[in-house]
Parts: structure tokens; sequence; C-alpha cells
């Protein structure tokens, strides 16, 4: 009769490249003025510190990012060309709040509609491109929330291209973080308009009213926003080398509110994080013993690059094991899931990635197969 041994468990040598904070919840040390917050990681999408950031908030002017989201897809597409000149209606021409300052009946380049939704906040402008694709705002705003459940905004409710109050409309901070990760990661060619601090139209110059454009911090977007309801609110991102934040800040009670805090919170996740490297994509990272094989071992590895955010001060007291029910019983197909790969960390739930085998192994022959089995009821599995 076959015996298999009971779970293995190998223990990995926690190098420099092995750890893990597993996404954090608010820091007891860290709170915020911000009614509503999230600060996430871009490339680990951990989240680092958050507050209210699943509760569905008025997004002001920072629906305005969704919009360019859907103008960038169409640019990507060649649906539309920056070239294209776009109609502005009365419609667009008399809303109120921040405007581009378009003229009614006149048309305008699509790139340089970008840059009054963009740069200037432009209502007039937002609407006028919302037009321009969907024919009204209204149906626009359809296609807002329908694309916005399909990139994984699960918690908001579009009504218009701008952020205009509305009681039905609403975002969460959580979906914001989302959507500014996937405007920067989906649109490398177009993403550097929201880094532009003016732009002059109708011979009106207006700057960027993002705060952290001019602080000399690495930040290269995204857009605020402000309401009586919402109040002051900001979609924001930094990047310093190779690591980028995404900040959602919003019911902020001013300007300089706003331009303090986020500063604040952005610091705070760059000083008190990190990113590591724990496995390569097709790279074993432990062997796993075989049973009745015509190989002892077999090379676990994982299906893709795994990054982790790591908190610095809790890095030393890291463990990262590989789990395993084994030795693993031949015949195996390589690619098969055999293992858990679990990175615990002080006072976080473990995070668990799955092992697959990096090769084929074969049964053994009746004889060997005996011959094995003897070997491992005598000597054991280190026979």
């Amino acid at each position: 009769m076959k015996r298999r041994p009971p779970l293995t468990i190998l223990w990995v040598t926690l190098f420099a490249t092995l750890a893990l904070v597993a996404s954090p919840r608010p820091s007891s040390a860290l709170d915020t003025e911000a009614r509503e917050a999230i600060l996430m990681d871009y490339d680990t999408r951990q989240i680092l510190f958050e507050k209210n950031a699943d509760k569905p908030m008025p997004p002001s002017s920072m629906t305005k990012i969704m919009t360019v989201f859907l103008a960038f897809e169409r640019l990507q597409e060649g649906r539309m060309s920056m070239s294209d000149e776009i109609p502005i209606s009365e419609t667009a021409w008399r809303k109120g709040g921040s405007k581009m300052f378009v003229e009614v009946g006149s048309r305008v380049t699509l790139s340089d509609i970008l840059m009054g939704v963009i740069v200037q906040s432009g209502n007039d402008a937002t609407i006028a491109l919302a037009e321009a694709i969907s024919g009204s705002e209204e149906a626009f705003a359809e296609l807002m929330t329908t694309r916005g459940r399909e990139i994984g905004l699960q918690d908001s409710v579009f009504r218009n291209s701008t952020g205009w109050p509305d009681p039905a409309h609403h975002m969460t901070a959580h979906d914001l973080a989302i959507l500014a990760a996937e405007t920067i990661r989906r649109f490398p060619d177009y993403y550097p308009l929201f880094a532009e601090t003016t732009f002059t139209y109708n011979n009106i110059k207006q700057g960027n009213r993002n705060p952290l454009l001019y602080k000399n911090m690495g930040s290269d977007g995204l857009k605020t926003g402000h309401t009586e309801t919402a109040g002051y609110g900001l979609t924001a991102t930094a990047k310093r080398g190779d690591r980028r934040l995404i900040l959602v800040v919003n019911g902020l009670d001013s300007v300089r509110a706003r331009s303090d805090e986020s500063e604040r919170l952005l610091e705070w996740g760059f000083r008190e994080f990190e990113n590591i490297n724990l496995a390569k994509a097709g790279a074993p990272v432990e062997n796993a013993e075989v049973w009745l094989g015509d190989r002892p071992t077999i090379p676990l590895v994982t299906d893709r690059d795994i990054q982790l955010t790591v908190r610095r001060a809790a890095r030393r007291e890291m463990t990262v094991t590989v789990e395993y029910p084994g030795p693993i019983p031949a015949p195996i197909v390589a690619g098969q899931p055999i293992a858990m790969l679990r990175v615990a960390a002080p006072d976080s739930p473990d995070h668990t990635f799955p092992l697959y085998a990096g090769a084929s192994v074969d049964q053994l022959g009746p004889f060997g197969r005996i011959t094995s089995a003897l070997g491992h009821m005598i000597w054991g599995a280190g026979g």
C-alpha cells in the first residue's frame, strides 16, 4: 500500500528579496482630516491607508477622469484623433462652474478640448466631449457607468460627465484609485497630459488646480474636485524611482487642507513602505519531493511576477514558507498546481500564491516503484 506522508512545509530563508505587508489597514498612528481617503501602491494595488474608502461620495470634478478615460480609449483605438473638431453646443456653452470659455457654435480640436477638461476643468469642454462621443451627456453618463463596471469600478454611478451635483451620481475613493491606476497603465501616450500645469484658450490662461504638480515631489497627475457638498478633493499620484503611489482624498474644508493633506499622506507612504520582488514568473522558487517518479524532485514555479509592498519596520519579522502535501505522486504534468507560497506578517492576514510544476515527471516502472516505495519505508523521505 502506498503511504502519503503528511503536509510538507519548506521554510524559505528570508533574504532581502522575500518580504510582505499584507494589505495593511489604516495605521493607528496615522489619521487624516479628509472625510474619505485611500492611499494605494500602483504596482501591487495594496492599500496602505484608507478611511471610508468604500463609502459612496460625491466625486465632483474628479468624475472627469472617467470622461477623459473614454476619450483616451477612442484615441488609442483610432476611433478619434487629436485633430478631430468637436462642435460646441449651446448646452455645453451655457453650463456653469469651471469653464474653458469655448464659444457656442464653434468647433474646437480634440487636443484643445482635452486640455480644457484636464487642466482647466472646463465643464463646457467636458459636456462637448461627452456629446461628441455619445450624442448627449445623458447617454454618455450611461456609457461611463457601464464601462466603469467593466474596468472594476463596482460602486460608481454616473449621471453626468462633469461631476455636477446630483444625488444619484457617486463614486468611492477606492474606485477613483482604481480608475487613476487604470488610466496610467492603459494610456502611456496620453497620460502625460495630466502633468500640464497651464493652458491658454481664447486668450485666457488658466492653471492646473492640482497643487502637487508644483511641489517638486514626483507628482504628474491627476484631477482636483470641489463642490459645496463634496468639499475639496484630489485624485493624485506621485512617482519616485520605480515606485508610484495613488492617493484619493475628499471632503476637506479648504484648498490649503487639500494641498497639505495630500502631500503629507504621499510622503508617509513613500517613507513607510517599499516594494519587494518576491518571485519571477517561471523561475524556480523551491524544489518539491516526488513520489515514485523518474526524478526525485520537481521545481516549483509561479505563473507571474510577484511583487509585494512591504512596511519597512516589519520586514525582519516576515516569514515565507512553501507548503504542499508531499511527496507529490507521479505522474506530474508541467503547469499542474502543486504547492502554495505563504507569506506571513505580524498583525496582518497571510498572503498566499499558487505554485506550479515547472516540469513533467513520469511515473517509474513497476520495479522502480517497488524499490522506491521500499526505500521510503525503510529510510524515509530523505532516504
